[in-house]
């Protein structure tokens, strides 16, 4: 029973224009790092399906689902539609979100029905910055919350845990969880930058751990071990998801957070260690922010290799 790896060519063909950051490139730097290192050598690849339309109503209202189906439909060939400010859409991108959030759900099904022990999913658009009823941070569908709720009303689970490291804060993951006691949140961010929320949580199920900028690695960890991993190990998660981010490294100008590949591996390396303790080790991951290619191919690689047991 190897590890599940996730992905799909359709999550390549939806773009924002060759200057933006969030570009088809970023799969193929995190699938070269994993193919150069052999990583993929020891995980079994899936092509997963489209989310279905139930599948994405747990997590994002009917309104917002028909506007942007509507909106996706009516794109020009070559051109786009501004969503906001730094997020548009081109004719691919409704079908690459619908293929994201599949993936999502498909890698919460093997790895909660014993079929792979833990799963990747190198995926893009992104999610964590899409609310119930609103697409934004270049995300549109939520795809860790619509698994996260699809494991909980499928599989019978009491207890879900999701673990946001992206240097920006999980708003739209907050926004659909909030309040939700089987769910518990730690997200880990850079205060005072996109989406300027997250130091004061919405809910009680919120463990937000906003970190000054240029707080670097030694900050990072101790936030992690003083806040996550006691809420961690008293809820006791019987399936853990993490939203993982990988735009706080160093080299990349998303933001100023410092960390670098050792601090991505070791946080992998404590979640797994809540997964062994309470989740049978089950772990679902899917990538979110990650801008500059190579750190991002790099530390995404090293985060997989504790997340499989390659380490």
């Amino acid at each position: 029973m190897l590890p599940a790896y996730l992905s799909h060519a359709d999550c390549l063909k939806h773009e924002m224009g060759a200057q933006h950051p969030e570009s088809p490139e970023r799969l193929g730097a995190v699938s070269d790092q994993l193919l150069m290192r052999g990583l993929l050598d020891y995980m079994h690849a899936f092509d997963p399906p489209l989310a279905t339309q139930n599948q994405l109503a747990r997590a994002h209202n009917a309104d917002y689902l028909q506007q942007f189906a509507d909106t996706g439909a009516n794109v020009p060939e070559d051109g786009y539609v501004q969503i906001d400010p730094d997020t548009r859409i081109n004719a691919y991108s409704y079908r690459a979100a619908l293929r994201a959030a599949g993936a999502a759900v498909m890698a919460a099904d093997l790895v909660a029905t014993g079929k792979a022990p833990v799963a990747f999913c190198n995926i893009r658009p992104p999610g964590h910055h899409a609310e119930r009823a609103a697409a934004g941070g270049f995300c549109f569908f939520n795809n860790v919350a619509v698994a996260i709720l699809h494991a909980l009303d499928t599989y019978g689970l009491e207890r879900v845990a999701l673990v946001d490291f992206d240097v920006h804060h999980g708003n739209g993951s907050e926004d659909i969880l909030a309040g939700d006691t089987r769910v518990l949140m730690c997200s880990s961010f850079e205060s005072g930058i996109y989406p300027f929320c997250g130091d004061v949580p919405k809910a009680a199920n919120m463990v937000n751990t906003g970190l000054p900028s240029r707080s670097g690695g030694k900050a990072f960890r101790e936030a992690v071990s003083q806040h996550w991993i006691p809420a961690l190990d008293a809820f006791r998660p019987q399936l853990l998801f993490i939203s993982a981010g990988f735009d706080g490294h160093r080299e990349d100008d998303m933001g100023n957070l410092g960390l670098t590949e050792a601090d991505f591996e070791w946080v992998t390396r404590e979640l797994v260690g809540v997964a062994n303790r309470h989740a049978k080790g089950r772990i679902v991951s899917c990538l979110e922010g990650g801008y500059e290619l190579s750190p991002l191919g790099r530390s995404a690689a090293a985060h997989v290799k504790v997340l499989i047991g390659a380490d």
